[in-house]
């Protein structure tokens, strides 16, 4: 079955009492037993809840997976993937990743033990030497946020395998419809399905998507005992809005390269971060792994002075000031304050994240619109 056919039909199966052809919202807390022990799957909402189960269905076909779990935001899936290790255990990350998960890494985790060593990986052999007997998991995104580097998804699985180290990757950019790092090696994927899964920008959810069984179980004991599970009616949204995945992530290509090449030729542009220029370093790679180059991208002013930033910033009509991407309306963003604010200023810079940058999650609008918005802004 193809992809965009799985995305409707994935985990739907119609409701034996009424026939729904759209799975109900089960708003229930707790499940009656048939006696002591003996149930019909479900207990309670914590650990299962039928709306859950039928996103999860569909979430595992997404990514070609044999199995996914939802959890209430995307860092939460994060934090169960690193709750797999134990104190004293390592993890080479990758440099330029979404501050949130930095965040995660660097003021929760490591003070619970775990020590994370970070490197550019757009050469997989960067990774090397740092595995050491204490090293356990690689995690990394491709393309990266915010400065769209790739990563060679199958040399950086070669190298994990080889290892015996687990590979987590960050699949949010790219979405499934793009890119299915499983595929390539990868152990474990995660998302962000607040953004293209989600697609509408009113749902906080994440996922974890894996093929071994022995994983699930883990992360799944790890889901039940910690708690962070998303409600039904989230995975109700995010169960709609994968419905639709590859008709908008097929306008989100196309208006993300309209707009890339048009800021590329602006008298006012410097750079444009888009893993879709022939000329780009990961240009191959992406091209060999990636189905289509995604609606994000980011850009520099000419003038970086902080208050032309700030101008064009908040010049915007369409283009809303506002964290998230992966949303049906196109956002505005500066990631030095904004999504990344909590990496340090010495570490951002150095990994090549300006103080002047500018991201783009480009949306479904018309693009003639939303390059006339860019236009007026930037002047």
């Amino acid at each position: 079955m193809k992809f965009a056919t799985r995305l409707i039909h994935a985990g739907m199966e119609p409701d034996p009492s009424t026939g729904s052809i759209i799975p109900p919202v089960y708003q229930t807390s707790t499940f009656v037993q048939e006696a002591p022990g003996r149930n019909k799957g479900y207990e309670y909402a914590r650990s299962q809840n039928p709306t859950r189960t039928a996103l999860e269905k569909a979430l595992a076909s997404t990514e070609n997976a044999r199995y996914a779990l939802s959890f209430s935001s995307g860092v939460a899936a994060s934090d169960a993937v690193i709750r797999l290790l134990v104190p004293g255990d390592e993890v080479i990350a990758a440099n330029d990743m979404y501050g949130g998960t930095f965040r995660l890494f660097s003021k929760i985790f490591e003070k619970a033990g775990i020590r994370f060593h970070y490197v550019d990986m757009q050469q997989a052999d960067h990774i090397l030497p740092l595995i050491n007997p204490k090293t356990r998991l690689v995690w990394m995104e491709t393309p990266t946020n915010p400065l769209m580097n790739i990563v060679d998804l199958a040399a950086v699985s070669t190298i994990a395998k080889e290892k015996n180290l687990l590979l987590c990757v960050d699949n949010t950019f790219a979405s499934p419809a793009l890119q299915n790092p499983l595929d390539f090696g990868a152990a474990i994927v995660v998302h962000s399905a607040t953004k293209y899964l989600g697609g509408h920008s009113d749902v906080i959810h994440g996922c974890v998507m894996m093929n071994d069984a022995g994983l699930r179980d883990q992360l799944y004991f790890i889901q039940k005992s910690c708690g962070a599970v998303p409600g039904p009616q989230d995975c109700f949204l995010v169960l709609r809005g994968i419905k639709t995945l590859q008709v908008r992530i097929e306008r989100h290509c196309q208006n993300g390269e309209k707009i890339a090449r048009y800021l590329r030729g602006h008298k006012s542009v410097r750079k444009v971060y888009w893993c879709g220029f022939e000329d780009h370093p990961g240009y191959a790679i992406a091209k060999k792994q990636m189905s289509g180059f995604g609606g994000m991208l980011s850009f520099e002013l000419k003038n970086e002075s902080p208050e032309e930033t700030r101008r064009v910033l908040s010049s915007t009509k369409l283009f809303s000031l506002a964290e998230s991407l992966g949303g049906v309306e196109s956002l505005i963003s500066h990631p030095a304050s904004m999504t990344h604010a909590s990496i340090p200023k010495e570490e951002r810079i150095k990994n090549g994240l300006s103080d002047s940058l500018i991201r783009l999650s480009v949306g479904i609008e018309d693009v003639d619109d939303l390059i006339e918005d860019l236009e007026n802004a930037i002047g």
